[in-house]
């Protein structure tokens, strides 16, 4: 197999030098892969190191660089292994085998299409490919498969970076794109460029990255880096003409802090907490120790049980909400059939309208292989034993001068799924969320990394945003990702802020998924033409032979 040159001599952007040129010992490059995995975990919360966001792509683009396939796969999968199981431990709260089949699944797909990175590795503009390939595997992530799971980009580590802006001017892969690019810019600083004669394969990586060559690399990475961070200057905070603002609250009722999940939901205590939490908040607005709230939130399953059909919860909500006396969005399970819900209470009148969860968490809300994991685990009594059904279309809640875009937990991750929420008109976004399942034996990873999702939207979309939580973080989000107010989490909270109401569409909301799509079909362009060059070559160099012997 041939791999990139970068001789001027070279016709092609396609490799005459021989990969062993390039080639990294398999051993150190499969070490370098797990050190890169943990690097970026910690690039998120509950750590977050935002500049390890940079560290991860380069140690991959390293590690990978000169491989044969085969040990590109295996070094995808390192690389995978070490980066899904830290950030998403705290899964194993619902069940060792979520936990195993979500991290080992997700490190798979990662790992076969590092081959592509592999591949793209052989040109001569790699890190400016080799970025796009970030872009193109996150929009796989995003909806493949069971509907995707989007935990983990880039973008979503920079939510206290500098870097955050840029969000708001070419939405969330665009970041992805511009840490990748630092990343890959600083692997070509390290590797150093390829004109200059290699070592001899196996070399350690003191030899990789001796005696090559460094003012080019130096000045792509120092640009990269100074364009990602000067995102910290665009002015994209901006009010809208005749801002209007409004007072918003968010309530915290907590749950049984329970070491199991049965114990945990007990679904009447729950409701009533909230309940209590709202009879507090309102017993301090009559005091005057608080304005009045245009707007109550509770959280996802507040509510566990449908009102609709248990008079008693009905009964604690309707009261709750009377005593308030301001319109309340309750998170409820309806049934039949089972859904997630966000729903819309006004004093006297009681559920007026619903938002119903259009994205379902796999192995939580949706068993996929339902069949398969009942023989083999107790499925049916530890998790969900019904699917959930989805709902189908974005809902604005309009309340007074309030335009309330309302997203359930998980759904905050996906790009176009808060985009809808806004395009149809909301001026104020509310994440309703459990975070108590994820809780139980203290881990904070889901919990942070969630909130750091919501600052990055507040940000995307020039929005002000409203997090309630069972169990906390709750907090209230201002248009550039700030925090006004949040809780600790395991105690009731009530908190509440005045928060501006915008309607301006940010330049990323206009353009929508453009720069994906841009970004994503151009790096598979990209790689078809490698593979097709790489093929082409190949057939020429054993017909070379063949031609000489005659």
């Amino acid at each position: 197999m041939r791999l990139t040159t970068f001789s001027p001599a070279a016709p092609t952007a396609v490799a005459e030098a021989p990969a062993a040129r390039l080639r990294m010992n398999a051993w150190l490059a499969l070490l370098l892969s797990a050190v890169g995995g943990v690097a970026l975990a910690e690039a998120f919360p509950p750590a977050g190191i935002w500049p390890l966001a940079i560290v991860g792509p380069a140690l991959l683009a390293i590690a990978l660089r000169g491989q044969r396939l085969r040990v590109a796969l295996a070094i995808g999968v390192v690389f995978g292994l070490f980066f899904f199981y830290p950030l998403l431990s705290w899964e194993i709260n619902l069940a060792w085998y979520v936990l195993v089949a979500l991290c080992t699944g997700e490190a798979l797909i990662f790992a076969a299409l590092a081959i592509g990175q592999c591949l793209l590795l052989r040109l001569r503009a790699w890190p400016v490919a080799v970025a796009g390939w970030w872009v193109m595997a996150e929009a796989v992530r995003d909806r493949w498969p069971w509907g995707g799971f989007p935990w983990g980009r880039l973008v979503m580590s920079q939510a206290t970076a500098p870097t955050v802006k840029w969000v708001a001017v070419g939405g969330p892969p665009f970041l992805s794109f511009l840490i990748a690019l630092c990343g890959t810019c600083l692997a070509w600083l390290i590797i150093g460029p390829s004109r200059v004669p290699s070592p001899r394969p196996g070399s350690r990586l003191r030899d990789l990255i001796a005696e090559r060559p460094r003012v080019a690399p130096a000045a792509a990475l120092i640009a990269a880096v100074a364009v990602a961070l000067g995102g910290w200057f665009l002015p994209v905070d901006g009010a809208s003409p005749g801002q209007q603002t409004a007072v918003v609250a968010a309530i915290q009722g907590d749950v049984p802090h329970a070491t199991n999940l049965p114990d945990l939901w007990r679904a009447t205590k729950v409701t009533q907490n909230h309940a209590a939490a709202t009879d507090q908040l309102a017993a301090e607005v009559r005091a005057r120790k608080l304005p009045a709230p245009d707007l109550v939130v509770w959280p996802e399953n507040s509510s566990d049980e449908d009102p609709a059909y248990d008079p008693y919860i009905y009964g604690v909500i309707y009261s709750a909400v009377a005593a308030i006396d301001r319109p309340v969005l309750v998170g409820a399970v309806l049934q039949y059939p089972v859904r997630n819900a966000g729903q819309l209470w006004l004093p006297g009148k009681g559920p007026v309208a619903d938002y119903i969860k259009r994205r379902l968490v796999p192995f939580g809300e949706v068993i996929p292989f339902r069949g398969l994991l009942k023989h083999i685990t107790n499925l049916p009594s530890s998790l969900q034993p019904v699917n959930f059904t989805p709902g189908h279309k974005a809902v604005v809640f309009k309340i007074g001068k309030i335009r309330l875009g309302d997203v359930i937990c998980y759904e905050v991750s996906f790009d176009g799924l808060v985009a809808s929420e806004v395009n149809a008109g909301a001026n104020l976004l509310a994440v309703q969320t459990n975070d108590a399942d994820f809780e139980i034996d203290g881990q904070m990873g889901e919990t942070l990394q969630q909130l750091a999702m919501a600052r990055i939207r507040a940000v995307e979309f020039n929005r002000s945003v409203v997090v309630a939580s069972t169990t906390g973080v709750s907090a209230i989000i201002r248009p550039n990702g700030s925090l006004v107010v949040a809780t600790e989490t395991w105690r009731r909270a009530e908190i509440e802020a005045r928060v501006p109401l915008r309607t301006s569409m940010t330049i990323a909301d206009r353009i929508g998924g453009w720069p994906e799509a841009v970004i994503a079909w151009a790096t598979v362009a990209t790689l078809a033409w490698v593979i097709a060059v790489s093929v082409r070559r190949r057939r020429r160099d054993r017909q070379e032979p063949a031609a000489a012997a005659q």
